[in-house]
């Protein structure tokens, strides 16, 4: 990404990502994802997996809404980013890797 903001400065092009980490949508609101996170039950709810979800940010919110990421997107998309390129931006309430 870094490399493609660099080749495509001379452009005048701005090039950014955006980094999500758990994002409030059908990808992690399922059964599916529910139960690694809570092996302790045999069919978990969404309630049960928030505190789990919560433990894998550095702030103890389990995801970030998607108007969230939509409003990070638009920041960079504005005038007022028009100075910004090659960055990542993590919209992912700091996410920790285990």
């Amino acid at each position: 990404m870094r490399t493609l903001a660099l080749e495509l400065a001379p452009r005048s092009i701005r090039v950014n990502t955006i980094n999500p980490g758990t994002v409030n949508t059908p990808m992690i609101q399922n059964e599916m994802t529910y139960q690694p996170l809570r092996p302790d039950l045999e069919n978990p709810s969404r309630d049960d997996a928030m505190e789990a979800f919560a433990g894998l940010n550095a702030l103890s919110i389990p995801w970030v809404e998607p108007v969230d990421i939509s409003d990070a997107l638009l920041f960079l998309a504005s005038d007022e980013a028009r100075y910004i390129t090659g960055i990542t931006l993590p919209v992912d309430v700091g996410w920790l890797e285990n």
